[in-house]
């Protein structure tokens, strides 16, 4: 090792491997660069080995143990709730962009040709064409029903990093139900809901690990009113903008 890499440029401790025994950070940091910076973020996300496929692996074959170990203070092993949450929506919304898909499309809402109706119309509009950027909501409806319903086993701030690994997964259900979607007709758009359905229940089955005919039924009712929550609010808050807009 050369005299310029004995020391970290983090912290100064003295290093002899490629990553600093104090702080971890890598001992080759110079100038910053676009390679650098590209590599790091593979590095870090995209790794077969890093923590973002960690994270979607299990989460597909065992939700129950990432959520676990992620509250009981195992949070360098996996990607983190909200960040997950954030890369599944950039996903779903470069892929939608790439395929071209229309949410407009084949969409019928006839109202009257009143302010009103038009406010309607523009309300739904915007729902549509940013309804993953809404989704943020179904986060806190599911967290706020599922800590009504599972109570006395975790605070609300669990439930939420919880909710945001769940919505997050069903964000990609959402994006590959695009392509049924689009070769097979607007009536898929019922598929996604179903299987996130499935796949919330069987989470928070492999999640509590307790009675399961008990934790399906409080699943099932927990899904069905955050979701309804989810999409009464998403309304709301797009009629309110597009008010605030129009005013």
């Amino acid at each position: 090792m050369t005299s310029e890499s004995k020391y970290c440029r983090n912290c100064g401790t003295p290093v002899t491997k490629k990553y600093c025994e104090n702080c971890g950070q890598r001992t080759s940091v110079y100038k910053v660069s676009f390679k650098e910076t590209i590599h790091d973020f593979i590095d870090a996300a995209f790794s077969l080995n890093g923590p973002l496929f960690i994270t979607l692996k299990q989460l597909v074959v065992n939700p129950g143990i990432i959520l676990r170990e992620y509250l009981e203070g195992k949070r360098r092993k996996y990607y983190k709730p909200v960040a997950f949450f954030i890369i599944t929506t950039v996903v779903y919304l470069v892929i939608r962009s790439a395929i071209g898909f229309d949410p407009f499309k084949d969409t019928v809402f006839e109202v009257e040709s009143t302010q009103d109706g038009q406010l309607l119309t523009k309300a739904r509009d915007f729902m549509l064409f940013n309804i993953n950027n809404l989704l943020f909501i179904l986060v806190f409806t599911l967290a706020l029903f599922s800590k009504l319903f599972f109570y006395k086993r975790y605070s609300l701030a669990e439930y939420l990093a919880i909710s945001f690994y769940l919505t997050g997964m069903n964000t990609l259900i959402i994006t590959l139900n695009l392509f049924l979607v689009i070769g097979v007709g607007k009536e898929m758009k019922l598929l996604e809901i179903l299987l996130m359905l499935v796949y919330f229940i069987y989470a928070m089955c492999s999640f509590l690990r307790t009675n399961k005919s008990v934790i399906i039924i409080k699943s099932f009712i927990v899904f069905i009113l955050s979701y309804i929550a989810y999409v009464n609010l998403s309304f709301g808050v797009s009629y309110l903008i597009v008010l605030f807009q129009n005013s």
